[in-house]
């Protein structure tokens, strides 16, 4: 059930808030049993050029939904644990690593930018032989879906930005992770402290949720165990040289195209997000010509993580046509 006061919904033009107080892998190799992600189902394998992209898969019935996850440790697991099982219940949802993440490996030369993700994310869809899907996307993941979908709307049903990265043309902290880009050691070593104990690991997350102490065990659980993985945040670095200036001004911003976004859009944002401003998701939903907008109060960064039932109701409900259902 989703507590109307934690969330506030504006529809496109209505202004309206409420806001009171086991699958296989089809075209890849199928892993099923994985133990990185029990109850999602199984995994698969695509190469996409020099690239070996891992998935997670769950359900074997309803429309394809692809879950596309964020940059620094992030990888399908961290981000859509949850989300994966309980959306396979209705439908067919692949979640990809991106190349050089979580378990996926990317080629030499691999561009860590949104313009090579959107490269990737179209090739993995065309193994998987998949025409048409619906899109969620977290963060950097979002940026990837806004820019395949203003470049395939034929390909994309319905999609779902969640914290989305690509919709202004700043971020708070953009010059802190530029800097850190470019210090021999200065990512690694920041990973490899947030993952010294369960303790240091719910610290670290305090600088991106809403609250700390809050989340979940397994939250901080997944969390840490990805940042004391080897190789720990160094596609993110070369994400951050690519795609952040010096001044903390992004290389994509997808605002000015936002009007000619013809695929019916769900704007889900964490008020308290301390990295991707909400202000940018509240002004997206008024430029889109079909888009709906969900603020989740007491929420940061991490929605699918910090916030599962709800932001697990409000997709689905979301995918099936419907508006959000408040209840």
């Amino acid at each position: 059930m989703i507590d109307p006061d934690e969330i506030e919904f504006d529809g496109h033009g209505a202004g309206t808030d409420v806001d009171p107080g086991a699958g296989t892998g089809v075209g890849g190799r199928d892993e099923s049993g994985s133990d990185r992600a029990p109850g999602v189902g199984g995994t698969g394998i695509v190469t996409i050029g020099d690239s070996r992209v891992v998935y997670r898969r769950a359900g074997s019935e309803g429309p394809p939904v692809v879950l596309l996850h964020g940059g620094g440790v992030d990888d399908s697991t961290l981000s859509w644990r949850h989300a994966i099982e309980a959306l396979g219940d209705d439908y067919r949802v692949y979640a990809p690593d991106w190349p050089g993440y979580g378990d996926s490996e990317d080629g030499t030369g691999f561009d860590h930018s949104i313009d090579g993700y959107v490269e990737t994310l179209e090739a993995f869809l065309d193994e998987l032989g998949l025409e048409r899907v619906s899109l969620v996307g977290i963060s950097m993941g979002g940026g990837v879906s806004i820019g395949f979908s203003l470049a395939n709307p034929d390909r994309v049903d319905r999609l779902v930005l969640v914290d989305s990265y690509g919709l202004g043309d700043w971020l708070p902290r953009g010059k802190l992770w530029k800097t850190a880009a470019h210090l021999p050691g200065a990512n690694s070593l920041g990973w490899a402290a947030m993952s010294t104990s369960d303790g240091t690991a719910r610290l670290a997350l305090g600088a991106v949720v809403s609250d700390a102490e809050a989340i979940a065990d397994d939250f901080v659980r997944d969390f840490r165990s990805r940042a004391s993985a080897p190789g720990a945040g160094r596609a993110f670095e070369e994400f951050q040289r690519n795609e952040i200036s010096p001044s903390g001004r992004v290389r994509t911003d997808f605002t000015d195209e936002l009007p000619s976004l013809s695929v019916p859009t769900l704007l889900v944002h964490g008020i308290d997000d301390p990295l991707v401003p909400v202000e940018w998701s509240k002004r997206a939903s008024t430029l889109m010509p079909e888009a709906e907008l969900v603020v989740l109060r007491k929420c940061g960064h991490w929605v699918p993580r910090e916030r599962p039932t709800e932001f697990t109701d409000v997709v689905r409900s979301y995918l099936s046509g419907n508006e959000p259902a408040y209840r």
